[in-house]
C-alpha cells in the first residue's frame, strides 16, 4: 500500500489536468496497463486507448471545470466527490455531482472509475 503523501494537492493537480482538457498529462497519473470507466461506458484499458478515449470526449466540449467537495484515501482506494461544470460548444453550461473511485498501484491509477449521469450535458 502506498499512501499520498499529500492527497489534497494530489487530487488538485489531476484535476487541473483534466480542467486543462490535457489528455496527455492526465494518463501520466496511470499505470501503464490502467483501467478507465466513464458513468456506463465500457472500460478503456492501456495509457494509449484511455488518452485517446478522453481527447474523444474533449473534443465533444469546449471546457470543463471541478470542483472537489472532498478526498478520502484508505489503503489503496482514493474516493473524490464534487461537481463539474461543463461548456458546450454552444458556450452553455451544465453542473453535474460526481463521485470517482481510485483504485491505486505503486502511486499510480490502476483503476479509475467516474460515477455519474453524463447524459445531460448531451441532451440539450
Amino acid at each position: 500500500m502506498v499512501q499520498i503523501e499529500n492527497l489534497e494537492q494530489w487530487v488538485a493537480d489531476l484535476f487541473a489536468a483534466i480542467d486543462k482538457m490535457d489528455a496527455n498529462g492526465f494518463v501520466e497519473y496511470f499505470t501503464p496497463d490502467g483501467a478507465f470507466v466513464f458513468g456506463n461506458a465500457p472500460p478503456v484499458k492501456g495509457k494509449e486507448a484511455i488518452e485517446k478515449a478522453v481527447s474523444d470526449f474533449f473534443q465533444a466540449i469546449k471546457g470543463l471545470s471541478h470542483q472537489i467537495t472532498g478526498s478520502w484515501q484508505m489503503d489503496d482506494v482514493i474516493v473524490v466527490e464534487g461537481k463539474v461544470t461543463y461548456t458546450r460548444h454552444n458556450d452553455t453550461q451544465i453542473t453535474l455531482p460526481f463521485a470517482d473511485i481510485f483504485r491505486m498501484k505503486d502511486g499510480l491509477i490502476a483503476d479509475y472509475r467516474i460515477y455519474m449521469d453524463i447524459s445531460p450535458l448531451f441532451s440539450e
